[in-house]
């Protein structure tokens, strides 16, 4: 990953929030929640704690909630480290994103993390929106709680590939095969999104598992929050600076040991990937031949 490491000025919290530490532009300016993002959803649900270092996020009957950057970034990398609903969290979603925010051909690069009964497995789903093209999902259940401590997701997105990551783990790899006619997000920029909501028509067993209100509130928690990227509206020749570190040769594809880590997961731990659904997709989609 990143030679420098992310800055983390939270603390850990031992109760039910979505903590902010700095956010980084490529500008290298600290960020805070109150200056440089907005509430998007139930300002009802968001709590401020620590000046806006930490805020919880609340799903109840009432209500879910979300949060979005006031800007948007052309390439770089997100990274966040959240500690997920303990318990019977089934029916909901906790979802960490990017989105080009436009009606029609957006580009989006997701995390959603779907909620479980109690001692099952947590899955996380990932989705690829390029050109306003998506369907590209693919889902693994995790090696570890997530609930019981704060773990670490990354968005590297550059001229390359996208890559997710767990724990600097590499968990899904889209590269960029515009030369072969498939969709990459390299025209719009991208905010990034937070949101925590009901969905126990699909996010669990496919929807056999409901939620059960009597566990709520749900809560999920966060901190460590981190972007380095070209700010939109930013100076116009950032986005295609070659001299971004996101953009320099350890990025431009996995190295040995992350390839291995890779390898590791989809072996172990993936259980659905569109590229091998044939009732959805009878032909390879073309995208999934590239490998990583």
């Amino acid at each position: 990953m990143h030679p420098r490491r992310p800055l983390d000025l939270v603390t850990s919290v031992a109760f039910c929030v979505l903590a902010y530490s700095p956010l980084v532009s490529v500008l290298g300016r600290p960020a805070t929640f109150l200056e440089d993002f907005r509430i998007s959803w139930a300002d009802s649900h968001i709590r401020q704690i620590n000046g806006g270092e930490v805020i919880q996020l609340i799903l109840d009957q009432s209500s879910g909630c979300g949060f979005a950057s006031k800007r948007q970034y052309m390439f770089g990398r997100v990274s966040i480290k959240i500690k997920l609903i303990p318990g019977d969290s089934a029916g909901t979603v906790t979802a960490f994103y990017m989105n080009s925010d436009t009606d029609n051909i957006r580009d989006e690069l997701d995390f959603e993390f779907l909620g479980n009964r109690s001692g099952q497995p947590y899955t996380v789903q990932t989705n690829v929106y390029a050109h306003g093209k998506g369907d590209r999902e693919q889902r693994v259940n995790l090696w570890f709680d997530p609930a019981a401590d704060f773990h670490t997701y990354s968005i590297l997105w550059n001229h390359h590939h996208v890559v997710f990551y767990v724990d600097e783990v590499p968990i899904r790899v889209y590269k960029n095969n515009e030369a072969k006619r498939v969709p990459y997000p390299t025209y719009q920029p991208m905010g990034v999104y937070s949101t925590l909501w009901e969905a126990d028509d699909w996010a669990t067993r496919g929807g056999l598992e409901k939620i059960d209100w009597s566990k709520a509130p749900f809560c999920a928690y966060y901190k460590g929050f981190d972007i380095e990227g070209c700010s939109v509206p930013g100076p116009t020749s950032c986005a295609s600076n070659p001299m971004n570190w996101w953009e320099g040769a350890p990025y431009q594809q996995l190295s040995a040991v992350d390839a291995r880590r890779y390898r590791w997961v989809r072996m172990n731990h993936m259980i659905y990937d569109y590229c091998t659904d044939r009732s959805r997709y009878p032909m390879v989609p073309p995208e999934c031949e590239a490998g990583i």
